[in-house]
């Protein structure tokens, strides 16, 4: 028994959810998100909200009762409030701007990085230092975040690099003399 998927997803107001088949859409106040469930777990949609239930007595249905019920409150939380996350950059030199789609990241390379912004992300430079990355897609948000802290990992040696806030580097010694 999964404890997480025994909940019911709570549709706040103003968020409607439908089910087609194995396909899920929520659509609120920041717009619509779909996810499509695997076979072994179904959804419906009730008073108390979003109901998702192995269809199964497999060891595969409990395992994905949990997941599923957690995507679709991804999805009733992105169209509700949205995700953000936050990157830092440390080092000398380093910056970043928003120049139209484009993200211009200034890494200590011979040339800048211009990452190319997805559909329904937005990226905003508080700081020259400081990234936010919001949208409403969790995974979309969390994947366009690696890959901007792909681009210059923190290094352990001086910490330089692209980091999440609040991300501990564990610093290394370096040579002795």
């Amino acid at each position: 028994m999964s404890r997480i998927g025994k909940k019911p997803v709570p549709l706040p107001k103003g968020v409607t959810a439908s089910v087609n088949g194995q396909t899920v859409s929520v659509k609120g106040p920041k717009g619509e998100l779909k996810v499509t469930l695997v076979p072994e777990v179904s959804a419906s949609v009730g008073a108390d909200g979003v109901t998702v239930t192995p269809n199964k007595a497999m060891e595969r249905a409990a395992a994905m009762w949990g997941m599923s019920r957690t995507l679709v409150n991804n999805l009733v939380t992105g169209v509700t409030t949205g995700f953000t996350s936050k990157l830092e950059i440390q080092g000398v030199g380093y910056r970043a701007a928003v120049q139209g789609k484009n993200l211009n990241l200034q890494l200590g390379f011979s040339h800048d990085v211009a990452y190319p912004i997805p559909e329904g992300i937005t990226i905003t430079a508080e700081k020259p230092t400081l990234l936010t990355v919001a949208g409403m897609d969790k995974q979309l948000v969390g994947q366009v975040a690696a890959e901007i802290r792909s681009y210059r990992k923190p290094e352990p040696y001086k910490g330089k690099g692209v980091r999440y806030e609040g991300e501990y580097v564990r610093r290394k010694e370096g040579k002795k003399k």
